[in-house]
């Protein structure tokens, strides 16, 4: 008992409300398990074995909370010989503040949620935050979702910033309800923006029928700063000293607002081909599946994305829990129970229908708590099944055969370095969001005003004189000499905790997305462009950057790196070999393993053999692999 206490004092924890018990969790695990072995006796395969403890426990830091663990971590958890270790250590885990950042990292990549704006000065960080924080305190999906698509009002607050999912693609809106499409409810309707889909059952008209719901979005209150905005002309731009700081109400309290319901109405394009409309005709909005909703083109309602956010969760039958369940499927065994997973395939037509049908079901009975749910999912005997490296045995899907080997994701690898080199990152704290008002790159007005309080000051304001007035204040009041040198690390409006891209902190902390100098962006993440468009695709830069760059510099070569902190209690060669490899593969050397590396500190002496043995291990498929 005592190791498993020092374990969790490694492994700070956040306390959350479970709306079932472990037992519960437990419960919905063995039926899931059932509904396995059931498959297992339909296509007549055998039971897999069990994992050994080492890939257990590298498997379950790697998929809950997106790094290998320390040191001290996989020591206490190999050493511990409670039969309940396996199941004490994924409660942990998934409380824990590297869950959070780690299901941040996938909600930035299925939201395509990065720092800035392109064409704007504008800025997603409140957003940022908004999806951060709710991931932290485990918002039921449902919730989440309904939050994101009814959202309306001002993107600095904090209530209403999940606004920035609109706004992030503002004059796009056509791509924006594509995406929600694609991203909720697994259902590709891009291609009938502009055709009927030839290879699926969307219409061109059907898709114009679901962008009415989000048509007619706005900003708040912006056309009170159009006549002050527009005398800021080309010509007169860069000569007018207070054109930027007009540009910070116009792109970041105007432009990051968002007004208009939803009129649920839409007129079709110019272009429109077909018989069953005329090009330019009203439509009203209209659900192509599910239970129908409908709005009527004779007037705009206002309500049109509350009326989506409703249809989208709970009127969708078993597609919207199903869509949700298989990607978190995917997220935990590493592979859908249905690929792609985001083209949705009701569970008659799959290979395996009873086992979508139970995930979707405890999904449900869940509340959409993707936390417990992921508890469920590493509680079943499934996830604890052997590393399997063959293709799957079926031609219709997996075989549910044991896990598949796959490549780690930039931010596991990245994350992982980390950990080596400085010991637990989530001992750091997180980034939070920085609500200071900048002007040309510097804070102005600290400790008087900061973003929110602006952004609700200039929202409030209700005429064009209004608007001119509190401009003419601003410009004085930023005039008088309030502005500050360069930004500290700490701002005094809110506490903002900052890093740059050049820190060594977890993934989710980091500029997003990374430069393109930069680690995470050579390994593969995503641009934030495209849904989920991250790859782990490896290339020659890779290899280099692991030989000559940060792996080498601030892990390999580096004295203090933490990894090296661990060896300092080993009194033989053995010892340290034996822990550099729980440090770094999680696991201890086999019998060969420890002869290679000890007739290389041998020849290359102590010191420069166990950082020839670092180098070694951390390049090895090994380490780059999640089995």
């Amino acid at each position: 008992m005592k190791t498993l206490i020092f374990l969790i004092c490694l492994i700070p924890c956040v306390v959350v409300a479970q709306p079932k018990t472990i037992e519960d969790l437990k419960q919905a695990a063995r039926k899931i398990d059932i509904s396995v072995a059931s498959f297992y006796r339909q296509k007549k395969l055998p039971v897999p074995k069990t994992t050994d403890d080492a890939t257990y426990l590298r498997r379950a830091f790697l998929v809950s909370i997106g790094r290998i663990p320390t040191i001290e971590e996989a020591r206490a958890f190999l050493e511990m010989n409670d039969p309940k270790k396996r199941e004490d250590l994924v409660s942990y885990l998934l409380d824990s503040k590297g869950y959070g950042s780690h299901m941040s990292n996938w909600a930035f990549d299925l939201l395509r949620l990065s720092d800035g704006k392109d064409g704007t000065s504008a800025t997603n960080e409140p957003y940022r935050e908004w999806v951060r924080t709710s991931i932290e305190q485990n918002m039921p999906w449902h919730e989440f979702v309904n939050a994101l698509l009814a959202s309306k009002g001002d993107g600095w607050d904090q209530k209403t910033a999940a606004v920035g999912y609109y706004t992030r693609d503002r004059g796009m809106p056509l791509d924006n309800i594509a995406n929600s499409m694609r991203i909720f409810l697994g259902s590709r309707m891009e291609c009938a923006q502009c055709h009927d889909d030839p290879f699926g059952d969307a219409e061109r008209k059907d898709f114009y029928k679901l962008a009415a719901f989000t048509n007619g979005q706005n900003t708040l209150n912006q056309e009170y700063m159009r006549p002050l905005w527009d005398e800021f002309d080309e010509s007169t731009r860069r000569k007018n000293s207070d054109y930027a700081i007009a540009q910070i109400l116009w792109d970041k309290v105007y432009g990051m607002s968002l007004g208009g319901g939803g009129d649920g109405r839409i007129a079709l394009p110019s272009d429109y081909q077909y018989r069953d409309a005329q090009p330019g005709e009203v439509i009203g909005a209209y659900t192509p599946f599910g239970k129908t909703l409908r709005m009527s083109p004779n007037k705009a309602h206002g309500d049109g994305r509350i009326e989506l956010a409703r249809w989208v969760t709970t009127r969708t039958g078993e597609q919207f829990p199903t869509v949700i369940a298989n990607r978190m499927w995917k997220r935990i065994m590493g592979r859908g129970i249905y690929e792609p997973i985001d083209e949705y395939i009701p569970k008659e037509k799959t290979h395996a229908p009873e086992l979508l049908a139970q995930i979707s079901t405890i999904m449900q009975e869940l509340n959409y708590d993707l936390r417990a749910f992921q508890k469920v999912l590493m509680f079943t005997q499934t996830f604890q099944f052997a590393t399997n490296p063959n293709p799957s045995s079926l031609e219709d899907g997996d075989d549910f055969h044991g896990r598949k080997i796959e490549r780690l994701s930039a931010e596991m690898i990245w994350d992982s370095l980390i950990t080596l080199a400085n010991g637990n990152p989530d001992l750091l704290p997180r980034r939070t969001m920085d609500e200071r008002i900048y002007l040309n790159g510097k804070p102005i007005l600290q400790g008087k005003k900061s973003m929110p309080q602006l952004s609700q000051e200039v929202l409030a304001l209700q005429s064009d004189r209004e608007v001119r007035a509190y401009f003419k204040n601003l410009v004085a009041e930023i005039n008088s000499g309030s502005r500050s040198g360069d930004a500290p690390s700490m701002s005094m409006m809110g506490q903002a905790m900052r890093y740059n891209s050049n820190d060594q902190v977890r993934a989710s902390e980091l500029p997003s997305p990374a430069p393109r100098s930069h680690f995470l962006y050579l390994f593969g993440q995503s641009e934030r462009d495209v849904v989920e468009a991250s790859s782990r695709e490896p290339n020659v830069g890779q290899v280099l950057s692991l030989m000559n760059g940060f792996v080498q510099k601030k892990l390999v070569n580096n004295p203090n790196a933490h990894l090296y902190k661990g060896l300092t209690s080993a009194k033989t060669d053995e010892e340290k070999i034996r822990r550099i490899y729980i440090a770094v593969l999680n696991r201890p050397p086999t019998a060969t393993e420890m002869s290679w590396m000890k007739d290389e500190i041998q020849q290359s002496g102590p010191e420069q053999g166990l950082r020839n043995i670092v180098s070694a291990l951390v390049m090895s498929a090994e380490f780059l692999f999640l089995q």
